[in-house]
């Protein structure tokens, strides 16, 4: 099995390394990947985007799948390049991504701070249930149904699967009660839910770590954050903004894209933007 990972240097001495993980169907070349990754280059990171098992045309690489909680990935590239030199290395995930790294932040505990710095994780599906639910609600639908005609796609090239799998599936809860779950030995969705939401990891977190999320979030209920720990561990912070919607953070100002500066600062430990949008 494996997976592909874009690395990118900046032009002399790095401060510092980043590891991008993508959400849902995303792949290192979603733009939201590719802006993050622009901005840590010009503020002198080594950037590394990482493309989950089968996404970004990888389907040839890996014969298992992907899901939301699937740590053993992110794990493995942070030993290697927690081990290439002595640049702190943060992890930024997006949505389902974000959910990936936090939880992996939780499992490492205090072995954490002898290898990754910090982790920010944006817009993310802290409870998946949740989160699965709300986006099989009516004003979603349009999004559903493109996530839902996306993962086909991706799971037929694999070879694996064959058009009368996904008979009668019309919800992401199908699916994964119907793909996700069995390719990974969980009893149904819910149970992949329940034992996968990276909120039963948060107070196990030993290193900053940098919430971002926006109450009117389609996907998202905000309700979510409302999660103990949040305001418990004082390794966690929360910037939560009125608007951005899912993964968008666009301000009427400048910067006009605002997220990928706020990121970059924070890890330069800068808070002037979380102090102005929080």
């Amino acid at each position: 099995m494996e997976v592909l990972v874009r690395t990118q240097r900046p032009p002399g001495e790095p401060r510092g390394q980043v590891l991008l993980v993508h959400g849902l169907e995303g792949s290192s070349e979603t733009g939201y990947m590719r802006g993050m990754s622009h901005a840590a280059l010009e503020a002198g990171f080594v950037t590394h985007r990482l493309n989950l098992r089968t996404c970004g045309g990888t389907e040839h690489l890996s014969r298992t799948l992907y899901h939301s909680g699937l740590t053993a990935d992110v794990r493995v590239i942070v030993e290697d390049l927690a081990g290439q030199g002595p640049a702190p290395l943060w992890l930024v995930g997006f949505s389902l991504g974000a959910n990936v790294v936090l939880k992996f932040a939780g499992e490492l505990g205090q072995e954490a701070a002898g290898q990754i710095a910090g982790v920010c994780a944006v817009s993310t599906p802290l409870d998946l249930s949740a989160c699965a639910h709300r986006i099989h609600q009516p004003d979603n639908w349009i999004y559903e149904r493109r996530f839902l005609r996306q993962m086909r796609a991706r799971l037929l090239a694999t070879g694996r699967y064959r058009a009368a799998d996904f008979a009668g599936i019309r919800s992401l809860i199908d699916l994964d009660n119907r793909i996700t779950a069995p390719a990974f030995g969980f009893r149904d969705a819910e149970h992949y839910y329940a034992t996968q939401s990276s909120n039963q990891y948060l107070e196990r977190i030993r290193v900053p770590a940098l919430l971002i999320h926006a109450r009117d979030d389609t996907f998202i209920p905000f309700s979510v954050y409302d999660h103990p720990a949040i305001s418990r561990n004082p390794r966690l912070g929360l910037l939560a903004t009125d608007h951005g919607g899912h993964l968008g953070f666009i301000s009427r100002g400048r910067p006009r894209l605002w997220l990928d500066g706020t990121v970059v600062e924070w890890m330069m430990g800068t808070d002037t933007l979380r102090l102005k949008h929080g």
